[in-house]
């Protein structure tokens, strides 16, 4: 079992990775800015902004994986990238895998296509920044990060959030930087995007890339 420590591990896809991680047996820590509407069993929980890197370090410090799970908007808007390039220095000094749940936009309609973030001209401006924040982890920051990381950028279908609930099926598909096509490639709950991204912790046969994780 391993001991995995999940950054915004109260959040809509943190707290459901953190639950199915304590459910196999691993030891959990979930950091985040507020304490648990419902805490889980078996999941310690650490209050502290991520944004401090002596809260990260200490969050950090001892763990096998680090799961990312936070959002570029709110208190990060302005250091969303910044805050993830800590995470994935003090990783890497700790030795610990890092997988980072990562958004729709980054993937591609087909093989070798244009990332769908390169046209948002459907999305709402006011999404445009954290869109484009979010992307640029695995376009720019991550292969940027020295080859002794292993890190893992999990990107999930197109509907996926607490304002566009699936159905859990207790299955999943997984794909590469192409997105998964439906029926229906176009949701996936949080249960089962936590159900796959826990078997790609679990299994650990993919490293330094990105996969997409859908119905």
């Amino acid at each position: 079992m391993s001991r995995i420590t999940v950054i915004g591990g109260t959040g809509y896809a943190g707290s459901a990775i953190a639950a199915e991680a304590a459910a196999r047996g691993h030891q959990v820590t979930a950091l985040s800015r507020s304490g648990p509407a419902a805490p889980i069993p078996d999941v310690t929980y650490v209050q502290g902004d991520a944004s401090d890197e002596a809260t990260l370090a200490a969050a950090i410090e001892g763990s096998d994986v680090v799961v990312a799970a936070l959002a570029p908007r709110g208190p990060l808007t302005d250091t969303f990238r910044d805050v993830y390039r800590a995470v994935a220095r003090l990783a890497e000094a700790a030795g610990a895998r890092l997988f980072v749940v990562g958004g729709y936009s980054s993937l591609r309609p087909a093989p070798g296509a244009d990332r769908f973030v390169t046209d948002l001209s459907r999305v709402p401006e006011e999404l445009h920044d954290e869109i484009r924040a979010g992307a640029a982890l695995v376009i720019e920051d991550l292969p940027a990060t020295p080859a002794t990381l292993d890190w893992v950028f999990v990107s999930p279908a197109l509907r996926f959030g607490a304002h566009m609930p699936a159905e859990p099926l207790g299955r999943y598909r997984l794909g590469d930087d192409v997105a998964v096509q439906p029926d229906d490639g176009g949701a996936i709950s949080a249960a089962d995007y936590a159900l796959g991204f826990v078997d790609l912790i679990d299994k650990g046969d993919h490293h330094r890339t990105q996969v997409n994780l859908a119905h």
